[in-house]
């Protein structure tokens, strides 16, 4: 009788396994809601690619992103919600509001026998890629999560390196305490790859892999010049190297639209926008290959910037398609220009016009009305007192505030990004996160649970019972 009990419990547990997907992608736009994929959507149809492949899924769910302890969360407190289900308080990671540790969905499909793959844009070790094998109650222990990182026994973790920094109340910790995180993880049996060439030529019999490609994010969409890996060729390398009879989960992470959302660099953010869509687009080709055993959701953290697709000085218009006119991210421009102002403590305003038309498209003669990218009187204004603000700083060599999400001193690569904002139709309200909801959108085997009204926790609760 008791045998015949536990062979009815395990087929009633091989049934559920069944019915769950093979294999999982989870992709999260970090700070990208629904502003964000819209004016995305927008630029690559005007552009004649078509519409986002994420928002042409077939089934959608508005997800509310609030932590345990804020309406606003911060992006350890949800990508703990999204990876185990559980809200927790602003900047914890992997663990409750009372610091007990929590098991995300990917440590479920590990302990279910499914090889598991972390991938971002940003640092390995940053709050979105750490909700889902840390446990700690400081985002910012970089240190203890790349501790972390090597004992959960992952199979690759793909992206921008670990931290290089540690900042918490014990200060900073040099870099060279960070290369014994290195040490560790290949203690703990990973290969650690370094270059964009040998990542490619990785195999499924590679083993555990921990890329370190750089010491810090990736390069944003509009910077990259190919020395380092899109996240569209991390996922499919992904693919090869996790595939294989037991199936895999993977997480990808578009982590620099985040960065772009704090600095309201509208083209950067849209750029990684599509980026993550190239992504989306090959688990999708993977879906097309195995239609019945794969399932693609694709989700936002929260949304970041405020970002609003309407400004009063376009009136009842969006103008998405000037934004190509801009060539690089503000920070690639501050950098520039921040050589220009180093090489010459007296220069002109005329000296950075060539930069500035370069990086915005920006045109300092002909006629407005025929030419939208002819700045106006106020506009040029505007980016001149910025100019002028920012020589007095260089010439008293004020330190820029290095934090992505920090306030800027310097003001000349703002008021150029403000002024292309406006000529596109976009308006921000805020350079932190907010509280608007995001969208969770999917498709594939079991998609049709993503839909209605949920809670950023109801993604992991779905995916965890595909395992449990």
């Amino acid at each position: 009788m008791k045998k015949a009990l536990l062979v009815a419990l395990a087929a009633m547990a091989a049934s559920a396994f069944a019915e769950g997907p093979k294999y999982v992608f989870l992709f999260i736009g970090d700070g990208m809601s629904v502003p964000q994929r819209m004016t995305a959507d927008e630029f690559s149809v005007k552009k004649g690619d078509g519409h986002l492949a994420m928002n042409a899924m077939p089934f959608t769910a508005t997800t509310r992103t609030c932590s345990a302890d804020s309406l606003v969360t911060d992006s350890a407190a949800a990508a703990t919600a999204i990876a185990c289900g559980t809200k927790t308080k602003n900047h914890y990671s992997g663990v409750d509001s009372d610091g007990r540790p929590l098991y995300s969905s990917a440590f479920s499909a590990k302990k279910a026998g499914r090889k598991v793959g972390i991938i971002s844009t940003v640092t390995i070790t940053h709050a979105t890629p750490a909700g889902f094998y840390a446990h700690r109650t400081n985002r910012g222990d970089a240190y203890g999560i790349s501790l972390d990182l090597a004992d959960s026994g992952f199979d690759l973790f793909a992206g921008g390196g670990l931290d290089v920094t540690e900042k918490n109340s014990k200060g900073h910790k040099s870099y060279a305490e960070f290369g014994d995180a290195y040490e560790y993880a290949k203690s703990r049996g990973y290969r650690i790859v370094t270059t964009k060439d040998e990542f490619l030529s990785l195999g499924p019999g590679d083993g555990k892999v921990l890329t370190k490609f750089t010491n810090g994010p990736l390069e944003t969409a509009i910077d990259a010049d190919g020395s380092q890996p899109t996240l569209a060729e991390l996922v499919a390398k992904g693919i090869e190297m996790l595939d294989g009879e037991q199936g895999f989960f993977m997480m990808a992470e578009g982590g620099r639209i985040d960065w772009a959302g704090h600095g309201n660099d509208a083209a950067t953010n849209l750029r990684d926008v599509l980026a993550l869509d190239e992504a989306v687009k090959v688990a999708l080709a993977f879906l097309d290959r195995h239609p019945d055993e794969t399932l693609v959701v694709v989700t936002g953290d929260h949304e970041t910037g405020g970002m609003s697709m309407g400004f009063a000085g376009t009136g009842y218009a969006l103008y998405m398609d000037r934004l190509a006119n801009q060539t690089m991210s503000v920070g690639k421009f501050g950098t520039m220009a921040t050589k220009l102002f180093e090489e010459n403590p007296d220069i002109t305003f005329k000296d950075v016009k060539p930069l500035i038309g370069e990086a915005f498209g920006f045109k300092f003669e002909g006629d407005v009305k025929k030419d939208p990218m002819v700045l106006t009187k106020n506009e040029l204004s505007s980016i001149v007192e910025a100019f002028e603000h920012d020589r007095e700083f260089h010439r008293s060599k004020v330190e820029e505030d290095s934090a992505y999400d920090g306030a800027k001193r310097y003001l000349l690569g703002g008021e150029c990004r403000l002024v292309m904002s406006h000529k596109c139709g976009i308006g921000w309200s805020s350079s932190a996160h907010t509280a608007m909801p995001v969208l969770t959108t999917a498709k594939g085997r079991c998609a049709e649970r993503f839909s209605g009204f949920i809670e950023n926790t109801d993604i992991s609760r779905i995916m965890k019972a595909f395992y449990e």
